[in-house]
């Protein structure tokens, strides 16, 4: 979480091997990002940007096989492994019956669970999300998080996400990173974060925090 122009977006180019570092190094299972090609990157990290690629003409089944590139050689055909790999993305992500539709036919969080979708199909452990809640509306904000909140509880999977809700962040995530002119401010639990003082450090605004009536953690207001 941060103010605009913080450095949240230029951090996950970072991580996702998007943009190299200028000094120091970042190291994925051990290995230094920037030494893998892309392919091999790809089997680490699954990296959905803030600004999504036109899906133009493609049906929902054929932009989430290309989840499978990294595993694919030039001009291969899917292998029975990948076509079932892809059909238990789009059931993770409930857009099965989506499978044979243009991309482009979808309201807005169907789209996200698509996009969700190819990553799954990616196999990574690491998953980077870029304010994928962006334009959506609360209904389809709170989707998007319940659907990674669940991927993450079953399958393992250890998601950085971008979101500017505080409240969102505080029900749905272990852990909350704030930057500050492109510097580390505050990391903490939820629980840690989620106090009037660091709020303020973060925000610059005085938020008073109440109990929520059916959550676990505390949710901010003016």
């Amino acid at each position: 979480m941060a103010h605009n122009g913080s450095g949240k977006s230029t951090l996950m180019r970072l991580l996702s091997g998007d943009i190299t570092p200028t000094s120091g190094s970042i190291l994925v299972d051990g290995l230094p990002l920037h030494q893998l090609s892309t392919k091999e990157a790809a089997k680490h990290i699954a990296y959905l940007p803030q600004r999504l690629p036109e899906a133009a003409d493609f049906l929902v089944q054929e932009l989430v096989a290309l989840g499978r590139f990294p595993y694919q050689k030039w001009l291969q055909k899917p292998t029975e492994f990948d076509v079932q790999i892809v059909e238990q993305a789009m059931e993770s992500t409930s857009v099965t019956q989506f499978a044979k539709q243009p991309v482009n036919s979808l309201s807005g969080g169907e789209k996200q669970r698509v996009w969700l979708a190819m990553c799954l199909a990616q196999q990574t452990p690491y998953l980077l999300l870029d304010e994928p809640l962006a334009a959506l509306d609360i209904v389809y904000q709170v989707e998007v998080m319940q659907l990674i909140r669940k991927l993450v509880n079953e399958q393992g999977l250890t998601v950085i996400i971008i979101i500017h809700d505080i409240n969102l962040a505080s029900q749905f995530c272990d852990e909350i990173i704030a930057l500050k002119q492109g510097e580390l401010c505050i990391q903490g639990s939820v629980d840690e974060i989620m106090q009037e003082q660091k709020l303020l450090e973060i925000f610059g605004l005085k938020l008073h925090l109440f109990n929520h009536p059916a959550g676990l953690h505390k949710v901010a207001v003016l």
